[in-house]
């Protein structure tokens, strides 16, 4: 029997037929293609050239007897090593399938052939829409690494999120989504690993459509798909943190994976003026060159993989900058970003922008295109600036709040293009936010000079863990008020895992690098802070019953049909705000008043960052009797409070909520 045949160019990568393995490859300056097959222990067992060549892609079929589900492989690609010219090809290299559906950390890195049956049992997508979608971002490894009810197999694993512990607590909490770290396979950098380190957080890829492997017992894709099916059968929509960026090849001086030894310069951006070197505009070492129609196919081949094969739901872009670069920078209608809605399987998914990266105009918060959704750092930071009491906060802090259309009103694009967070795995947990000064990062073993210095966070008087019951207390409020602040605003609000019940990672402000109970969740800790999950859970469900705050366009400010305004901002004094309020630096109390459309009444939010207490005048309105839905200095949460009385006591550095 022949072994190999000439086969067919599409799809590319490994696909097992029923007449053995079909193997192919794109690369445009390759003189030769070899795929060769690997035994368990990574020793070489056989290798064959690929046969045929149709345009730029390489191919052969491999017959049953040589090759099938299981089968490890790499290619090995000839060409010319010509670096001035940006050529590097390493014929004596193995290299990963950039089509990869398995990753095998190897030695050497390799790839296996997947068997891509599974019984999905009917499972659909949750389709939260926008407006109701409450995100919750997590470590796939971290988040049930200490949970003592995920059996100890499963922890820190796929499989452990699938557990029925783990949703019942996210369902519990009222999570319609979770944003899951970097899940595509990924590799630790070598100055991580001579550290004794690894790359926890997984923003390091090598192999874009394998799930990473270390988050699996068996079978990543089974697994992956196994979570993916329990978690929407719980009616939680499944998010994926994407980095099509870098990879795992870093700079010229980098190991040599898979794309640099097959179309280095197809899929990179070099330097024009000199083709051995990247351009590094990731901080990574080199940056992905969207720009090229061989790389944009490759990233939608992926995407609509993900969603068509694995049943995810979204994606969340790393440094998303990169993806709409073109010789001339920045460009929101880039041939990717297009192509991205154009697509018939991802038109309908969740897309989500890091809208920066570390190149010259790398910031562009607010210029994606309709249909993109994008992390709002200025969000963050306006909101930890007013709550921390800074002065002159107190306009962006309105901004922010109605869903920051200063940013993103044009073209069509509605407030649910503000992904609201406070906190996220890149920085302080909600409970560091409120403990620490300054990072604490000595545990990385990079004399703590890494991680922001600018965090906007305050300690409430005592840097760290204290006994003394007045500074817990006060921290506790703060973090409710973070909490509500973050789930009464327009957009779409983020939550990062086991904020809710105060997690710490002891003022580390950068765990990308701590694969240890620094980053892991302390689900010991929930059992302490249960008024504080409690808490959460209420004002999610506040948030989902009161459509005010899930609004699909945004705030006018002007009187509407029924007579009112839609919101009205208020001073202390129970007045409308005027110009010079808003620029008087040393105001920290407001009000919104968010009229209902049908003028029947509506919801008073109050929020008083300063020291001192604060009697807060209430709107004069007919049948003015008001109902406390929230008050973060009250204990208990649902401690009664309902009265005609024209005036609030609005305790120091605490907000309301009050309903008439």
């Amino acid at each position: 029997m022949i072994p190999v045949q000439a086969g067919l160019p599409r799809p590319l990568g490994a696909t097992a037929t029923h007449k053995g393995v079909n193997f192919a490859l794109q690369s445009r300056d390759a003189t030769r293609v070899e795929v060769a097959f690997y035994a368990p222990d990574g020793t070489e067992r056989t290798r064959f050239a690929l046969p045929e060549c149709t345009g730029d892609v390489w191919h052969g079929l491999v017959a049953l007897h040589e090759a099938g589900p299981g089968t490890e492989y790499a290619f090995f690609v000839d060409g010319p090593d010509d670096p001035a010219k940006g050529l590097r090809f390493a014929p004596t290299t193995p290299l990963v399938d950039p089509y990869a559906r398995e990753f095998l950390a190897g030695p050497p890195p390799r790839a296996r052939v997947i068997d891509p049956r599974f019984d999905w049992n009917g499972d659909r997508s949750p389709a939260v829409p926008w407006r109701d979608t409450l995100i919750y971002e997590l470590h796939v490894k971290g988040f049930t690494a200490r949970h003592p009810q995920v059996p100890e197999p499963l922890r820190g694993k796929y499989l452990g999120l699938a557990a029925p512990a783990v949703t019942r607590h996210l369902t519990r909490l009222g999570v319609t989504a979770v944003e899951l770290l970097p899940c595509q396979a990924f590799l630790s950098e070598a100055t991580l690993t001579a550290r004794g380190f690894v790359n926890y957080w997984g923003y390091n890829p090598i192999a874009w459509f394998a799930p990473a492997p270390q988050y699996a017992i068996a079978d990543p894709t089974a697994e992956f798909k196994t979570m993916v099916k329990a978690l929407h059968a719980a009616g939680i929509e499944v998010i994926l943190d994407v980095v099509f960026n870098h990879t795992a090849e870093g700079n010229e001086q980098g190991p040599t994976l898979s794309l640099r030894g097959i179309d280095n310069g197809a899929y990179y951006r070099l330097d024009p003026r000199d083709p051995r070197y990247y351009e590094n505009l990731t901080g990574c070492g080199n940056t992905v060159n969207c720009e090229d129609p061989t790389v944009r196919a490759l990233i939608l081949d992926c995407l609509r993989y993900w969603v068509e094969e694995m049943h995810v739901d979204g994606f969340r872009f790393d440094l998303a900058t990169v993806l709409a670069r073109t010789a001339h920078g920045f460009d929101p209608a880039a041939p990717l970003l297009a192509a991205l809605r154009a697509d018939p399987v991802l038109a309908y998914a969740k897309l989500i922008a890091e809208p920066w990266d570390v190149g010259f105009g790398g910031y562009q918060l607010g210029r994606f295109p309709s249909g993109w959704s994008e992390w709002n750092d200025r969000y963050r930071d306006a909101m930890r600036g007013f709550w921390r009491g800074d002065p002159g906060r107190i306009g962006e802090f309105a901004e922010r709040f109605a869903g920051s259309s200063d940013l993103f009103r044009h073209g069509g694009r509605r407030p649910t293009a503000s992904v609201n967070f406070v906190t996220a795995h890149d920085g302080f947990t909600l409970h560091d936010l409120v403990a620490y000064n300054d990072r604490h990062n000595e545990a990385n073993l990079e004399d703590n000079a890494d991680g922001h210095t600018n965090n906007l966070s305050w300690n409430c008087g005592v840097e760290g863990p204290t006994d003394d019951p007045a500074v817990n207390a006060l921290r506790m409020r703060q973090m409710k008020n973070f909490v509500a602040t973050l789930l009464l605003s327009q957009g779409v609000p983020m939550l990062l895992a086991g904020d809710e019940f105060a997690r710490t990672q002891h003022g580390n402000n950068n765990a990308y690098c701590q694969d240890d109970e620094i980053a892991w969740v302390d689900w010991s800790l929930l059992a302490a802070h249960a008024d504080l999950a409690a808490f959460v859970a209420a004002l999610v469900q506040i948030r989902a019953t009161h459509r005010e705050f899930r609004r699909d366009t945004f705030f006018k400010g002007t009187p509407q049909r029924a007579g009112g305004k839609d919101v009205t901002w208020l001073h202390r004094e129970g007045r409308e705000m005027q110009q010079a309020d808003w620029l008087d630096p040393e105001q920290r109390a407001l009000g919104a008043w968010l009229r209902r459309g049908d003028g029947s009444g509506g919801l008073l939010v109050l929020v008083n960052a300063s020291a001192e207490p604060v009697e807060f005048a209430l709107p004069a309105v007919p049948s003015s009797l008001w109902r406390r839905l929230v008050d973060t200095a009250t204990e208990p949460f649902d401690a009664p409070w309902g009265a005609a009385a024209d005036r609030y006591p609005l305790a120091a550095r605490s907000l309301a909520l009050l309903e008439r």
